[in-house]
């Protein structure tokens, strides 16, 4: 007798929130720590389809171990030192742009097209540089090249569902 994974499917997305989390904790003999409907639906079916069919046997796992133990993993990124920003060819200063995970790595390059016009900006490691000129934000940016104030990550799509920029590594 096989698991019929569109019935299962069916018979989960049919129900609620807190009938899902009974049914994860009937399952996987724990409570859920989330609430999120997919992430259930999609957590019960996988673990009824591994009850069903089998799970990983016990020499992958130990394999699976090794390997994850030998494995040297970031936590961290690399820290940077501070760097200096070419405004010009006579005049430098340091920048900072603070610590923001939404921002790409140095060296990318973020575009977005704005009235028929490219707007190319390359991340700094302590700021950004638009046409030759080294800038302290986003939002600086937004507001040379509109004219008006706009908070830069959104005028660049940064952190957004709506990704209008690409971050190109150099």
């Amino acid at each position: 007798m096989g698991l019929n994974v569109t019935k299962l499917l069916a018979e989960l997305e049919r129900m609620t929130g807190t009938e899902l989390r009974r049914r994860y904790a009937e399952v996987f003999g724990e409570e859920s720590r989330s609430g999120n409907r997919q992430w259930l639906i999609r957590r019960i079916a996988w673990r009824m389809q591994a009850l069903e069919e089998g799970d990983l046997p016990e020499r992958a796992r130990q394999r699976a171990l090794e390997i994850a133990n030998d494995a040297d993993l970031r936590v961290h990124a690399p820290a940077h030192g501070p760097v200096i920003g070419t405004i010009s060819a006579d005049r430098t200063a340091t920048l900072s742009t603070g610590n923001s995970d939404r921002l790409p790595m140095p060296g990318s390059l973020l575009t977005r097209e704005y009235k028929g016009r490219m707007i190319r900006v390359r991340v700094l490691p302590k700021g950004f540089e638009h046409e030759g000129e080294v800038y302290r934000s986003l939002s600086a940016i937004a507001k040379t090249v509109t004219g008006a104030h706009w908070n830069g990550n959104l005028f660049f799509g940064i952190g957004s569902p709506t990704k209008r920029t690409k971050a190109v590594p150099q």
